[in-house]
């Protein structure tokens, strides 16, 4: 879990400071699509323990199911973790990224812990090509930065390494963003999809129902895209300042 400092990085800390004007791929979402009801800083909302699970067992199963069925394995990251990752099986190496020390510390499939703010940075302190696998479960609608997450996870991934999205329609309405709480089930794959479409990295995204549509609990969605060539690893990109005199 290396810091890094890239000329790709640096390239990225002047590319995108905002939604408005400098980051064009946000060009297109309605006005006031990624704010939210709370604005205090999510440290502060995240700072209390919440041991549960924030949805019903027969959702957990699905993604677990989805895990499985993927093959992920390896040196696996989850994004926006807590004390509970939901694979079956743990990979050989989970570093759960999260806001609470101590949920984070209480995940057992973890064999490491991060606590990172990805609404105030989103860029991931790992190397280039890093990580076998992503997840991020019930937590892509509380990003204000998702296209920005997105390309991060895209340069810590090996080529051909799955981002997988879980979500379900419950969430804390005050620190999830206006666009999502404004959308339903089938917009919100449409949304995670357009994030994979706008980010730089990925293969065409799935988009599936994960639970039956007669499912009497939490409904569980899921969209998924692989790492493809695209995004230059460190190595690249010091040949190309290299190239380039810089």
């Amino acid at each position: 879990m290396e810091p890094r400092d890239t000329g790709l990085e640096r390239d990225r800390r002047a590319r995108v400071s905002d939604h408005g004007g400098v980051d064009e791929r946000y060009r297109g979402f309605p006005d006031g699509f990624f704010e939210r009801t709370d604005t205090s800083p999510d440290a502060r909302f995240y700072a209390a323990p919440r041991l549960v699970t924030h949805i019903d067992q027969g959702a957990v199963a699905a993604v677990g199911a989805l895990y499985d069925e993927l093959g992920l394995s390896g040196d696996v990251l989850d994004l926006c973790s807590s004390w509970v990752s939901h694979f079956r099986v743990a990979p050989a190496r989970l570093v759960a990224l999260g806001m609470n020390p101590f949920e984070l510390d209480r995940n057992s499939h973890a064999a490491a812990c991060v606590v990172h703010d990805l609404n105030r940075d989103p860029q991931l302190p790992f190397a280039d090509a890093s990580y076998d696998a992503a997840t991020c479960c019930v937590s892509v609608d509380y990003l204000v930065r998702p296209i920005e997450v997105f390309d991060e996870v895209a340069r810590v991934l090996r080529p051909d390494a799955p981002f997988v999205c879980t979500f379900s329609n419950r969430c804390f309405p005050t620190k999830a963003i206006r666009g999502w709480l404004a959308t339903d089930d089938e917009t919100h794959l449409v949304i995670v999809q357009d994030y994979f479409r706008r980010s730089r990295g990925w293969g065409d995204a799935v988009a599936e129902r994960r639970t039956p549509p007669n499912h009497r609990g939490d409904p569980l969605f899921a969209v998924w895209a692989e790492r493809d060539q695209s995004v230059p690893d460190q190595a690249d990109t010091d040949r190309h300042r290299r190239a380039n005199g810089t």
